[in-house]
Formats: C-alpha cells, sequence, structure tokens
C-alpha cells in the first residue's frame, strides 16, 4: 500500500502491522510507564515520541496523568512531522490516550475554527473513539481554543464500547 498523508491510530497489538502496512514516518506511543515500548523496526528512534502517562482524567496517587507538558511535547512533536508518509499513534486500545493525540494534532494543523468538524469527522470514521478529557483539555488550553475543543468532543459523546480499537486513517483534510 502506498504512504498517504494521514494520521493511523491503532492499539498496541496492531503497532507492528500496521508500521508493515502503511510504512509511517514517525510513530507516538502513549503508554503507561510500566508498558512503555521501545522504538520498534521500521521506525528511526528520532521519530519516536514516548509519552509514558496513564490513561487518567484526574490525579490518581502513584499514577501519572496526562499533562500539560506532554500534550505540548506532542503538539511539537506533530508540527515536525513534514506529512510525507502517516504518522502512527498509538495507546493501549487505540481509544482514548490515542485518539486525544489525534484531535490535537488536527486541530492544530487545521487551525481555530474547525473544532467540532473535527471531532464529528473522528467519530465518523472512529465510532469506538473517546478520546482523554484531560489530554483534551491540556489540547484547548495550549491551542488557545477557549473551550471549544472540550465542548466538540463532548458533543460528540462517549461512543461504542469496545475492548480495542481497530485501526483508523484519519485524512489531514477531514
Amino acid at each position: 500500500m502506498a504512504p498517504m498523508t494521514c494520521i493511523l491510530v491503532s492499539p498496541l497489538s496492531a503497532v507492528e502491522q500496521t508500521i508493515e502496512a502503511w510504512r509511517p514516518s514517525h510513530l507516538v506511543t502513549l503508554l503507561s510507564p510500566e508498558h512503555m515500548i521501545e522504538t520498534p523496526l521500521g521506525i528511526a528512534a528520532e521519530r519516536h515520541l514516548r509519552l509514558a502517562l496513564n490513561d487518567l482524567v484526574e490525579d490518581v496517587e502513584a499514577m501519572t496523568p496526562p499533562t500539560r507538558d506532554h500534550v505540548s511535547r506532542l503538539l511539537e512533536f506533530g508540527r515536525g512531522w513534514e506529512a510525507d508518509a502517516p504518522i502512527l499513534l498509538h495507546c493501549w486500545a487505540g481509544v482514548s490516550r490515542s485518539m486525544a493525540a489525534a484531535y490535537a494534532l488536527l486541530c492544530d494543523r487545521a487551525g481555530p475554527g474547525r473544532e467540532l468538524e473535527i471531532a464529528r469527522a473522528l467519530r465518523e470514521r472512529a465510532p469506538h473513539a473517546y478520546p482523554n478529557a484531560l489530554m483534551i483539555r491540556h489540547a484547548d488550553t495550549l491551542l488557545r481554543r477557549d473551550g471549544r475543543m472540550v465542548a466538540a468532543i463532548a458533543g460528540i459523546g462517549r461512543g461504542e464500547i469496545v475492548f480495542e480499537g481497530s485501526c483508523v486513517q484519519l485524512p489531514l483534510r477531514l
């Protein structure tokens, strides 16, 4: 399959086959610190952002919730992606952290005013998406969206409840 400019979101279990099929140039791993992975074959280490965070929406003792710094690093990494090949984002299930990351990157690239349109397109392509609300709040603040990202994600609802999501392709121009 020829590479195309898109964001791919997958669960951890599909990372190797997604890399093989799509040949992404960049990889973002969003896993809890105790489950962090090494850079897979097919990805250059400097093109692999590893964010060690738990899928939490509030502080929980002895765990690592997403922070503003995590989201800032994600946005900076995404801005360094030239989009000449796909970028792959994954978390454990491909439902919450990686979907929040994809939404943040899409909103950043599209610019202000398209938050709801992007959230609706995300829901259409990923009925199971349940973007991490804390990551969305941080992205909304960092991108100065005045609550529009938070409202848009709340507006699309919880989505289908699944144990694990499927691999989802999100074109940059939704």
